[in-house]
């Protein structure tokens, strides 16, 4: 018997595969990362949900199975967490692929589904869309370097101060390859 606490992902290629209300769930989920100081692409908590929402509809309007898929991790039932893969299919860049958005919610934190959103992207990355490396940038100083660096992720450079989160409050914007898938 399959265990209900472990976490199901699935992926959604195109905007009408959306199930009813996962986009409300995925405003959500991204509105509580967000608030609780979360490097998933708001910065200054708290966010607005309206905001969120126009986010969630943009990443939604642009899957496609060739450049954008959208890959969830539900746990009983529950969305856990999500995240972003892209690629742009210009033919000198689209051997590679970017994540984005990579977000768990804080119930389910240190049970593994951040690391198993970010497996099941690379499988899909290399089994499905036949790239042959991932990237990504992670806002410095929250501990991602290591995160990602557990999961093979190497870091490969930075950006200096890139981020103000605040006056005063300058972020590195790191940035990580995976490779070879």
């Amino acid at each position: 018997m399959p265990d209900a606490t472990a976490p199901r992902f699935a992926q959604f290629t195109a905007p009408g595969a959306l199930p009813a209300g996962l986009a409300p769930l995925l405003v959500d989920c991204w509105t509580e990362v967000s608030d609780a100081g979360g490097a998933a692409g708001f910065p200054f908590p708290p966010v607005d949900p309206a905001e969120v929402a126009a986010a969630v509809d943009r990443i939604v309007a642009g899957l496609d199975p060739a450049s954008s898929r959208l890959v969830t991790a539900t746990v009983d039932g529950a969305l856990a967490g999500w995240l972003c893969l892209r690629r742009d299919t210009h033919p000198l860049v689209a051997h590679w692929g970017t994540l984005h958005h990579v977000q768990t919610r804080l119930r389910v934190r240190g049970r593994g589904i951040g690391a198993g959103l970010v497996r099941r992207a690379h499988a899909i990355a290399r089994d499905e869309m036949g790239l042959e490396q991932l990237r990504l940038a992670a806002r410095g100083g929250t501990g991602l370097e290591e995160f990602y660096g557990r999961l093979g992720w190497r870091e490969i450079g930075r950006w200096p101060g890139a981020l103000r989160m605040a006056a005063g409050d300058d972020r590195d914007e790191v940035l990580m390859v995976l490779k070879p898938l």
